[in-house]
């Protein structure tokens, strides 16, 4: 490039001491005077700066892509305006900062998660429903997900071992959805989240979908607008999750050798029977017993399953001593206490540490059990002799 620059003067060009000839102008072979020399100058130059131009152009966009990989894309400031953002149950901060770029909260989500990372308090962050602006600094949408004050507020606690027809009611309570909606809504389990394969047993007993078990029991934070299927979908998928984690359906098929569904069904059972946390593990096991031992009638014998039957054909349930004996072994009641194997769903639905229970109840032959103390606790008998023995500990506390 530098060749074809002609300045207008070379070596010859220069006085005795090196200074420039005024006037003189080397002319090139076969040209016109300094026209065409003028001419090619200006396109050289030209060309030069284009050429420098593109050069620069690249390095800098280079250079800010090689930057990006070492400076986290964030926003500065508090940001502007308003943006409501919902943070599931069980989200993790990963799916948090997802949700805020989503929303356009944050810039990145590598933004939000270094500075919760720099912040002992973000494992403080609950699941609900935030006011956040657009456009934050990941410090500052952490800060402002610590402050009480930008959390909406709407939550209802489920407690364990509540049936559906009870659930309902107290969500209406909260929403004041009525409860019709929520009973329309759950009509179609695998609709609202259910898989299939959850509905499946190995005693061959025919499986009608049922939303019971399914709800899963915790505090809830209802989303705006939220309607009676969203709300229902909100807890099946808190169940899946908790089901998920704690790797419900693999153990039991392999430890248990039944399906996901009949221990969530002795779940249900040790939730409504156990009156201690305690208790939980070794109720499943006599449901266990009873149903896969060597029980007499291989039933359950378990007067909430008869309570569970009233409730859902709208009468009041009863305490043991004051159900009838009609009422106990009603043969139209397809949760008869007499019926061999498991009943046909869960009666109630319930928390963690009951599915723990039937998931891994501790080794024992166990076929009886009566409540002793207030506090709930149980003895356990593996004969009827036993429990007759343990029965007179009850009549003494006066428990029974």
């Amino acid at each position: 490039m530098m060749d074809d620059l002609d300045l207008g003067f070379d070596e010859q060009d220069r006085g005795e001491k090196g200074k420039h000839r005024r006037g003189a102008v080397r002319k090139r072979k076969g040209g016109s005077g300094g026209g065409g020399g003028r001419g090619k100058t200006v396109l050289a130059l030209l060309l030069a700066f284009v050429l420098l131009g593109t050069i620069g152009g690249g390095a800098f966009y280079g250079f800010d892509r090689v930057q990006s990989y070492f400076v986290t894309p964030d926003y500065d400031g508090a940001g502007t305006g308003e943006v409501t953002v919902e943070i599931k149950q069980g989200a993790l901060i990963a799916d948090m900062a997802n949700a805020l770029v989503t929303a356009g909260v944050v810039k990145s989500a590598k933004a939000f998660i270094e500075a919760a990372e720099g912040n002992a308090r973000s494992k403080n962050i609950q699941p609900g429903t935030y006011k956040l602006r657009k456009q934050m600094s990941g410090e500052n949408a952490v800060t402002a997900m610590l402050d009480p004050k930008n959390r909406i507020v709407n939550g209802v606690t489920i407690p364990e071992g509540r049936t559906a027809k009870n659930v309902y009611k107290l969500l209406s309570e909260k929403t004041k959805i009525p409860v019709k909606d929520f009973e329309a809504a759950a009509k179609d389990p695998l609709a609202r989240g259910v898989p299939d394969w959850w509905f499946k047993r190995t005693d061959n007993k025919k499986v009608k979908p049922s939303i019971e078990g399914f709800l899963y029991p915790d505090t809830y934070e209802i989303p705006p607008k939220a309607t009676a299927e969203t709300i229902i979908e909100l807890m099946v998928e808190n169940f899946l999750s908790v089901a998920g984690e704690m790797e419900f359906a693999d153990r039991v098929q392999k430890e248990r050798k039944i399906s996901p569904y009949e221990a969530l069904i002795v779940a249900s059972l040790a939730q409504a029977e156990a009156g201690n946390k305690d208790d939980l593990g070794k109720v499943a096991r006599v449901a266990y017993n009873r149903v896969f031992g060597e029980f007499d009638c291989n039933c359950l014998e378990m007067d909430v399953t008869v309570n569970y039957y009233l409730e859902s054909i709208g009468k009041p349930t009863k305490r043991s001593g004051d159900m009838t004996a009609a009422e106990l072994d009603d043969p139209k009641n397809p949760y008869n206490r007499k019926l061999r194997g498991l009943v046909p769903t869960p009666i109630n639905n319930p928390g963690k540490q009951a599915m723990e229970g039937a998931m891994d109840p501790p080794p024992g032959k166990w076929l009886f059990f009566v409540a002793i103390d207030k506090e709930g606790h149980s003895e356990f008998a593996e004969t009827y002799e036993e429990h007759k023995k343990n029965e007179a500990k009850a009549k003494e506390a006066g428990i029974i």
